[in-house]
Order: structure tokens, then sequence, then C-alpha cells
């Protein structure tokens, strides 16, 4: 068994959750068996962006020992747009 966390955050809620997996587990099965999903029902694991420590991964990704799985939220602005209203207000 190797140890991986799950990391999800909101701007008022933030998770941590550490589990036991099996070797050959992948993101998503590792995913599946922190029942996360439980507590955020706006997570579909079929559309979810995740990452291994800010590296963008597929699901089928291979889990190592120590692996801090990131789901990541659409972003709400596009940056290029936000730097841009913020140079119009200067």
């Amino acid at each position: 068994m190797i140890k991986v966390e799950i990391a999800y955050a909101k701007p008022e809620k933030q998770v941590l959750i550490s589990i036991l997996v099996t070797e050959n587990c992948t993101v998503g099965n590792a995913i599946l068996e922190s029942e996360i999903l439980t507590q955020f029902s706006e997570l579909n694991l079929d559309s979810l962006s995740v990452g291994i420590f800010s590296t963008p991964c597929t699901l089928e990704k291979k889990v190592e020992d120590g692996d801090r799985i990131e789901i990541y939220r659409p972003l709400q602005t596009d940056p290029k747009d936000a730097r841009r209203q913020r140079a119009l207000k200067k």
C-alpha cells in the first residue's frame, strides 16, 4: 500500500484527504476511493481536470507513494481578460 493525498479547494472550503491505495492505483481510482466526490456534488469524475503536484495529468496515470493529486476548478475569468480590465482601470 502507498499513501497519496487528494486536494480540492473552493474559496469557502479546502480539503486535503490522505488515503492508502494499492501500488497500481490510478489517479481516477484514488479520487473514487477518497470519497471526495460525495463531499462536493459539483464534481463529476468524467470531466475533472487533475494534476499531481501542479503538473496536469490524466485520470489513468498511475500514482506513486507520496503523490498529491489536485482537482482543479474551471477558471472564472480568462487571466488575459482580467489583466486587460485592470489595465483599463488605470
